[in-house]
């Protein structure tokens, strides 16, 4: 075990604490990185996402990609779990909790606004950084790309019918925010040409070339030990810069954001075991089931803040909730690297 497997509770609450810190120290200063964007991607946290999804990218063999078929159950869990299972258990987790269990302390109008943003986080599974998760417990990177492609395809049919339903039936009215329900395409084309595409694209080449004029074996047991220590420094990079960000908002609403992470934490480690338990139970290997329950664990949250944002403002709860999504979701999610790799078959 590494030594950032090893600490890995210390290292997520000491970046979670720095950035936190830090972001309540700079205050406005801080949006000079924040806001600067192309389209809803952070210009920062994109360079940063470039270099831990690069180790996996660049591993990719498109010539076994026809291969990816033998493995039409992974894909079957996915489809299953990500969209016949995952956007309905956040509804149900989000509305017991924000309607119910909290009706004495959060208003209804609050209650409606978080609800709203936590379905749209479960309704986008994720598109990037799935890699990461997968490649941190080495799962199959040609199936990992595969399953974020079969996804995307999807997301694109399935996400409106998903969130317009499940917004009717829990009386969430859109009209209020002065927009129609629909997907911002502008931010959904640019993040998975900027997170996947542009990616794939350096891996393949770099992948190509450096295996041609220094051969796979230098490939594999030089070049490829010496990105991991880089994608790790990335990653804990990211989550400073996550928490960083939305320093002031912690220190201000704690309260707010501790309530809202509650029922996304649960949801988040709910779908983890059911896609693990069903992989198991199906006799997938460890390679395929570790990223297909991530990437049901998992959210594409600059789809979720986005839409949020366009149907509700920025300074709404909807807003807040999907925000709380990006912050939960890097911490959560090495957890359940660590369950992975503990659990390895």
């Amino acid at each position: 075990m590494g030594t950032f497997e090893k600490y890995l509770t210390f290292w997520v609450i000491a970046c979670i604490a720095a950035g936190i810190g830090l972001g309540y120290l700079l205050g406005d200063q801080i949006t000079v990185l924040s806001d600067w964007n192309i389209s809803t991607v952070n210009v920062p946290v994109a360079i940063l996402v470039w270099l831990m999804i690069y180790p996996i990218m660049v591993q990719i063999d498109f010539s076994s990609l026809k291969n990816v078929t033998k493995n039409v159950k992974g894909l079957a869990l996915t489809v299953v779990v990500n969209w016949l299972i995952k956007p309905f258990s956040m509804a149900l987790f989000a509305w017991l909790f924000f309607d119910q269990v909290y009706a004495a302390i959060i208003s209804p109008e609050d209650a409606e606004q978080y609800l709203a943003g936590a379905i749209l986080l479960g309704a986008a599974p994720c598109t990037a950084m799935v890699f990461v998760w997968s490649y941190l417990t080495k799962g199959d990177a040609n199936y990992t790309l595969v399953q974020v492609s079969v996804n995307d395809i999807i997301l694109l049919v399935a996400f409106i019918p998903i969130v317009a339903g499940l917004f009717s039936l829990f009386g969430i009215d859109v009209a209020t925010a002065e927009q129609e329900l629909g997907i911002p395409y502008k931010a959904l084309v640019t993040s998975v040409i900027v997170f996947v595409v542009i990616p794939l694209l350096f891996g393949y080449l770099s992948n190509r070339l450096l295996i041609k004029s220094k051969g796979k074996e230098w490939f594999e047991n030089k070049f490829l030990k010496t990105l991991k220590p880089i994608s790790i420094i990335a990653l804990l990079t990211t989550l400073i810069l996550l928490f960083a960000f939305q320093g002031d908002k912690i220190v201000d609403q704690p309260i707010d954001i501790l309530l809202i992470a509650i029922p996304l934490t649960i949801q988040t480690y709910f779908i983890f075991f059911i896609a693990w338990f069903i992989g198991r139970y199906i006799k997938l290997k460890h390679n395929i089931c570790a990223p297909a329950a991530m990437i049901g664990a998992s959210n594409f949250f600059e789809l979720a803040v986005a839409v949020a944002i366009m149907l509700f403002g920025l300074n709404s709860g909807a807003a807040l909730a999907t925000v709380v999504g990006v912050l939960i979701e890097v911490p959560i999610m090495l957890s359940l690297v660590a369950m992975a790799n503990k659990w390895k078959y």
